[in-house]
């Protein structure tokens, strides 16, 4: 079927805001304005916002980065909305819609739970992992929105692709700890830290990277020799993506993890994590929801 303009619009809108949230928070993080707010839901005690004085240039962007809930809110219900009254409804559309519903409660609650807890680095680490699940829900609704038409892919591209997410999480999952164990606690206050080697968790955070590195060139070129063009596409465009973690995250380690490169490092991890999401669905598609040649070449 092919999916009206309003589903079309509403998924990418949720997929770019469930992006720029992650790339916020890494603004937080690496600006220690964490605990700009200091408590929850309120910002201050006696207020919901920044206003107060004390909370200073900490608290107006801890609070920027809450107000983006409420942005990603309003996305994620014009996604249900346009699902419902879409006609025929999609049945599995519908359902990653609400997935993206239920990514948006955990990932208040978590958020919460962060500042409560003092920062916690676990619960940060919880927290980041909780923003990728929504991200991997917004992804899935985007796909199914702008499907395209492909053949059943081989099953050898398809289990590369199963075992290229699988990694991209481990990447992902080591990356939380990479964070909780070294510079940037998220505040200027004394946070406790993951009591683990910084250098060795970076060192194997670094292996799985070039692990998922070579399995995606691995799709690569199994996808192109199968013929299974949309994989090879998306596979290719992810290779380029870990390309440029990878050089980046070298460069961070090298030269003290400057803020702004650590930033940069959390956008490739959210487009990484969403690029390795698309092979999968590309690797699974046999049907079809919409019939745009356009869509083939992404």
């Amino acid at each position: 079927m092919t999916h009206s303009r309003a589903v079309r619009w509403t998924t990418a809108a949720a997929l770019a805001v469930a992006i720029l949230i992650i790339v916020t928070g890494g603004i937080v993080r690496v600006s220690g304005s964490g605990l700009g707010c200091p408590t929850w839901p309120r910002c201050t005690a006696d207020s919901f916002t920044s206003a107060a004085a004390s909370t200073g240039i900490h608290g107006a962007i801890e609070f920027g980065n809450r107000l983006l809930t409420t942005v990603i809110c309003i996305a994620v219900g014009a996604v249900i909305i346009a699902c419902l009254l879409q006609r025929p409804r999609h049945r599995a559309l519908l359902w990653s819609g609400w997935g993206q519903f239920l990514g948006v409660v955990l990932n208040a609650v978590v958020g919460g739970i962060t500042v409560l807890t003092g920062l916690n680095p676990y619960i940060v680490a919880a927290h980041f992992v909780a923003a990728i699940a929504l991200l991997v829900s917004a992804t899935v609704s985007y796909d199914i929105a702008h499907r395209a038409v492909v053949p059943a892919p081989a099953e050898t591209t398809r289990r590369l692709a199963r075992g290229l997410v699988v990694v991209t999480g481990v990447v992902v999952v080591l990356g939380t700890i990479v964070t909780g164990s070294g510079p940037h606690p998220g505040d200027s206050a004394e946070i406790h830290r993951i009591p683990a080697s910084w250098t060795a968790v970076t060192v194997v955070h670094g292996i799985s990277a070039v692990l998922a590195l070579v399995l995606a060139a691995v799709v690569v070129v199994v996808a192109k020799r199968a013929g299974d063009d949309l994989v090879h596409r998306r596979a290719t465009i992810l290779l380029v993506l870990f390309v440029l973690q990878a050089g980046l995250g070298i460069y961070q380690s090298l030269d003290g993890l400057p803020g702004v490169a650590v930033v940069l490092h959390l956008l490739g991890a959210a487009l990484t994590a969403s690029g390795a999401t698309r092979v999968l669905l590309a690797a699974r598609s046999s049907t079809v929801d919409r019939l745009a040649p356009e869509a083939l070449a992404v």
